[in-house]
């Protein structure tokens, strides 16, 4: 989880990859990478299942974005 926070922040923050994610909200799903792999109790209510599976999606460039965790534009 921590190898795809630094994907997000690479691809979306640093390098506004076009996905329909804002710099903002790929960064706070990194924030929820790290804090998860850490165990922080913050996300407890995450299900590290989702997250780890997010994680290889988001890795592997795999659709992310149908993944129940991947932020939703508002």
């Amino acid at each position: 989880m921590l190898q795809a926070a630094r994907v997000l922040r690479l691809r979306y923050v640093e390098c506004s990859y076009d996905i329909g994610l804002s710099p903002d909200a790929a960064a706070e799903l990194a924030n929820v990478f790290e804090g998860v792999s850490k165990g922080d109790p913050a996300f407890d209510q995450i299900d590290p299942n989702e997250a780890i599976a997010l994680a290889h999606r988001l890795i592997d460039d795999d659709h992310p974005e149908l993944s129940r965790m991947w932020p939703r534009n508002r």
